[in-house]
């Protein structure tokens, strides 16, 4: 998949591929929710998944809250990686989970077709999310409406440097002609998001890579200091600020639409209330929002239920 793995970049680019289930509230992850259909306030308890970085959990606090005040019950539990909780939201033993469009396309993909498959996401929401239904389906997972906000690759520059240079888009960095170091994992020059789409979609000169753990610290530190001019990051990266960092435009979308929707399981929360209730914080929702909100969990320290409450009372989401 292109997409960074956004639990690898919240621990400082290790892939977390396997680890035991973590519940909240102590329940198990493999006593069914036992989730209403029906749609009636007041009915069912449904079980929301969340994988263990920071954006994932304010989601599914966030997903939580509508539906409280739709009148479910909810209970969230954290897994460490989408190869444990897609087959649970398959199973019934979570009922919802927030998810980015085409890397869960990309990911159900090559589930079904192996992993040399051919492509299926694009930077086209439309028919990224219609490749994602068809995959998902068969499946028995529901795909609901896909959002404003967007969490996908992005590459960053200093202010200084951009300002120099008269740089807000990749576009504007190619048209430069400047010779960059781009701190980025070392598949960077395989990636077609990565070294090579920069440089053939957008004519980047990249004098080299350099190796640093993605998103990470050392990385953005890196072109803090000069030592490298651009890293590779994501759209919702709520760090920049702090090392003096702008993101670029992909102004001629080289990156897949990894807009941020929830994906149900559709036996046990299937209901159009259940989706109404969800649409109406999707459509609220921008890549601005999550990325505040992400600040406010890593950098503030704050916890998710909290900052995802006081979102939702703040945009009148909820009662």
């Amino acid at each position: 998949m292109d997409k960074i793995n956004r639990a690898a970049a919240a621990v400082a680019g290790v892939a977390v591929l396997a680890a035991g289930l973590t519940a909240c509230g102590g329940d198990s992850l493999e006593k069914s929710s036992g989730g209403d259909s029906s749609g009636k306030p007041g009915k069912g308890s449904l079980v929301i998944g969340s994988a263990s970085f920071s954006e994932s959990k304010i989601l599914a606090e966030l997903y939580a809250g509508v539906l409280e005040d739709a009148g479910y019950s909810t209970s969230i539990k954290t897994v460490d990686a989408r190869e444990l909780y897609e087959p649970a939201l398959e199973k019934g033993q979570m009922d919802v989970v927030p998810e980015y469009a085409a890397t869960l396309a990309e990911f159900l993909n090559q589930k079904k077709n192996g992993s040399n498959a051919a492509p299926v996401a694009s930077s086209d929401v439309t028919k990224t999310v219609a490749a994602l239904k068809k995959l998902a389906e068969p499946r028995g997972l529901k795909v609901l409406e896909p959002g404003k906000a967007v969490d996908q690759n992005a590459f960053a520059v200093s202010a200084d440097f951009a300002k120099k240079h008269g740089l807000k888009t990749l576009s504007d960095l190619g048209k430069s002609k400047q010779k960059v170091t781009l701190a980025a994992g070392d598949e960077c020059p395989k990636r077609p998001f990565c070294q090579p789409g920069l440089e053939k979609k957008y004519g980047i000169d990249i004098a080299g890579i350099d190796p640093l753990d993605i998103g990470s610290v050392q990385a953005k530190q890196a072109v803090k200091d000069g030592k490298d001019q651009m890293v590779l990051t994501t759209t919702t990266d709520s760090t920049l600020d702090q090392f003096g960092l702008v993101l670029l435009g992909d102004d001629k979308n080289l990156q897949n639409a990894d807009n941020v929707l929830p994906v149900v399981n559709a036996k046990s929360a299937g209901s159009q209330k259940i989706a109404d209730s969800l649409n109406k914080l999707t459509k609220a929702l921008t890549t601005a929002d999550l990325r505040e909100l992400n600040k406010k969990v890593d950098a503030e320290r704050l916890k998710p239920a909290d900052v995802a409450g006081d979102y939702l009372r703040d945009k009148g989401l909820v009662k």
